[in-house]
């Protein structure tokens, strides 16, 4: 039990140099590793062996794949691959249902793209639609806001995902099947809640002509979504044809589909492909292929600070702990949940709170009989769900979309706030249904 303790305090140190001090979460992990060994009693020489292992070996499994989606998501933005695809959805359902759309259109460009910056490129096109629409900006925001959330933290390849599939040993391609099913009941409950529960928010704004790119032509929509969709295919059929049944064989056919089904390889064919929405200019090119690089880094060295934090936990005795929790059996999802929504509230970022959980999680799974390939797959979801609750003030996310949606604090909180405590708890029961009948 005192080891227990010990990371209930670890946890909240955490959140309270992030919060306070503004500590970055690769240094706060990293800190937050070393105290919990030294107060487990681990050797000094085993806490820097499983500290420098933890840390190489998550980033082994995760790094490319996530400096792959990078690039593909800052060339969908740039190239103005994302309102291509905001707008070919909006024409195929109409004005009327002008929030299911748009939320849609969140729900597609998260997945490669963060979350942050697609609602920022795509609160233009918002405005537009809720003018021409003659719909609350209020009833959109929330519905693109809560589109762009639900894949973000349920859908690989962004990066909250991948790194709680590589630290807790998940299959991405169950993680991705599964994240899907679970991501939409998700985003519909939220565009409910925006369509029912915002509509009276009057916000008052003025259009303003949105950034082009000089001499850029915007890609055409089967352009846009290729590097989106292809990888994501390829990754669930890697899995389907490594299903016990062996639709394909063992044999040729089978080994070719496990490798382009690598979620390595199936991203670096994305952001190959997401090359071609540059029509011209190399030194473009080069500028966006830095920016997403960097971008990329810092999700890497959080990542593997998060591994690293894992793998200190692992030496401990928290694993002894877990066995009084195995009678739970399914509702022990309840555990990284909580963990998870905790750390969300606290701290204010999502993928922190997925990275963070998903290392605590480590040594607990086998006592909760969650070490299945699906059970590690729906722990991973079920900690995505925890990160959605709650978003409000100390979260980025909330002040992108109340400032670029002309919101004040208090509408936000009535109306984004609320939709992503209904995201949580829909996600939540979801997943409880899905733990009940697959494990």
């Amino acid at each position: 039990m005192t080891i227990f303790l010990w990371l209930i305090v670890t946890v909240a140190i955490i959140v309270w140099l992030t919060i306070k001090f503004q500590l970055h979460p690769f240094l706060g992990l990293l800190f937050g590793a070393l105290f919990i060994g030294s107060v487990g009693g681990l050797a000094p020489s085993i806490l820097m062996n499983s500290l420098a292992d933890g840390f190489g070996a998550t980033l082994r499994s995760i790094g490319i794949v996530i400096a792959a989606g990078a690039i593909i998501g800052e060339y969908l933005d740039r190239s103005g691959g994302a309102k291509v695809l905001a707008n070919k959805i909006l024409d195929s359902v109409g004005e009327k249902h002008a929030p299911l759309a748009i939320g849609m259109t969140g729900y597609i460009v998260s997945i490669p793209v963060f979350c942050d910056s697609g609602f920022i490129v795509l609160s233009a096109l918002n405005k537009a639609i809720a003018k021409r629409a003659n719909i609350s900006l209020a009833v959109l925001a929330v519905s693109l806001a809560s589109g762009l959330y639900a894949t973000h933290v349920f859908v690989p390849p962004t990066p909250g995902p991948l790194a709680a599939a590589a630290t807790l040993g998940a299959d991405i391609g169950w993680v991705l099947i599964l994240g899907l099913l679970v991501s939409i009941p998700v985003m519909l409950v939220a565009i409910l809640w925006a369509t029912k529960g915002c509509s009276h928010y009057v916000i008052n704004y003025e259009l303003s002509e949105a950034d082009t790119l000089a001499g850029q032509t915007p890609p055409s929509f089967s352009l846009a979504i290729l590097p989106i969709l292809l990888p994501i295919l390829l990754i669930a059929l890697k899995s389907i044809v490594q299903f016990p049944s062996m639709p394909l064989g063992e044999a040729q056919l089978f080994s070719f589909f496990v490798f382009i089904g690598d979620p390595i390889i199936a991203l670096l064919i994305g952001a190959s492909l997401s090359f071609l929405m540059v029509r011209k200019g190399k030194k473009i090119q080069h500028i966006w292929l830095e920016e997403a690089l960097k971008k990329a880094g810092l999700i890497i060295l959080i990542t593997g600070a998060g591994g690293a934090f894992g793998a200190v936990l692992r030496e401990t005795d928290l694993a002894e702990l877990a066995s009084g929790f195995v009678d739970l059996g399914a509702f022990g999802m309840l555990i990284p949940f909580l963990i998870a929504a905790f750390l969300k509230t606290a701290q204010g970022s999502s993928t922190v709170a997925i990275i963070t959980t998903s290392a605590i999680m480590v040594p607990l799974m086998s006592a909760l009989g969650f070490d299945s390939s699906l059970g590690k797959a729906l722990v991973v979801l079920v900690i995505g769900a925890g990160s959605i609750t709650v978003s409000h003030v100390n979260d980025s996310y909330f002040w992108v979309i109340a400032k670029f949606s002309e919101m004040d604090t208090a509408t936000a909180l009535r109306t984004h706030t609320i939709a992503s405590l209904l995201m949580g708890i829909t996600g939540l029961l979801t997943i409880q249904i899905l733990a009940l009948f697959l494990l």
